[in-house]
């Protein structure tokens, strides 16, 4: 949605999208206009409450069938195991993607990977369709007046123009862009503590047989989870930015890092969108 910076001080029920990567800062801006009675909506929150839910329950089902106390309680309907994800600790969600490689360090077998990741593509293809009827709920059952879309850092990668085309039909899409300082410190978190991540299919096939080739392995079950993470997310960061900078031009706005560090409340975000818009036309 473009607007001019006018339109958007006026709009009465302002919606918008937050992109970048994780670690930008979205979560952390939604929850200070969730405090100021935004609607906040997670894409991952939907997708692992809606979407992946029952795939999600029984990867940890399956885990602790291994565990013969537990094998035994869950036969006899002693105990239950439910998904209890929130907006702030989405961790079931990745830990469903899971990491490709050494099963006896807790990796995945290529097929199985592979299959969790295209269940997570089409469930975050359908939680950002769902985005509309979500504005529409937002006001008409719970009363909110505002709404922030904050999305997966996978959005870009998508390659489906009709989802980013609904988006920016019922949203100003807003690209939260790494400085250089940012895009390193991003980088050495991920090195730290590297965590699973969703990959375009020929991007994963790409990058992996170089870090194959490169580590002169055979097999996949040979690849160490932590360090193909570790190796892999500068590559992915990278291929990223592009990607959201061709949404932002078409479709949107950019703002920095640094400029959302910056805010502290709800008119400081308003103020930034506003300049971000003046800049930009």
């Amino acid at each position: 949605m473009k607007l001019s910076a006018a339109e958007f001080q006026q709009w009465e029920h302002k919606s918008i999208t937050l992109l970048g990567m994780s670690g930008v800062g979205k979560t952390r801006l939604s929850a200070i206009l969730r405090q100021d009675g935004w609607f906040h909506y997670s894409g991952d929150y939907r997708i692992g409450t809606r979407y992946l839910d029952e795939a999600i329950v029984d990867n940890i089902k399956q885990q602790a069938m291994q565990v013969p106390f537990l094998r035994d309680l869950l036969h006899s309907d002693s105990i239950y195991i439910r998904n209890n994800i929130g907006v702030d600790h989405l961790t079931s969600v990745a830990s469903f993607l899971g990491k490709i490689g050494n099963p006896e360090h807790g990796g995945l077998p290529l097929d199985e990977f592979k299959r969790r990741q295209h269940l997570h593509h089409e469930a975050e293809i359908a939680a950002m369709n769902d985005v509309p009827a979500f504005i529409d709920k937002a006001q008409s059952i719970y009363g909110y007046k505002h709404f922030i879309n904050d999305a997966g850092g996978s959005v870009c990668e998508l390659d489906r123009p009709e989802v980013i085309e609904v988006l920016a039909e019922h949203t100003l899409i807003l690209y939260i862009k790494a400085t250089e300082h940012d895009e390193h410190e991003l980088i050495e978190r991920a090195r730290l503590a590297p965590k699973p991540l969703y990959y375009r299919k020929e991007f994963l096939d790409e990058q992996m047989a170089v870090y194959m080739q490169e580590n002169g392995l055979q097999y996949v079950a040979q690849i160490e989870p932590d360090n193909f993470v570790r190796w892999i997310f500068p590559h992915l960061f990278y291929a990223r930015i592009p990607r959201y900078d061709g949404i932002a031009e078409r479709h949107g706005y950019t703002i920095t890092t640094e400029e959302l560090a910056l805010v502290k409340t709800t008119d400081d975000f308003l103020a930034l969108v506003t300049g971000a818009i003046e800049r930009q036309r």
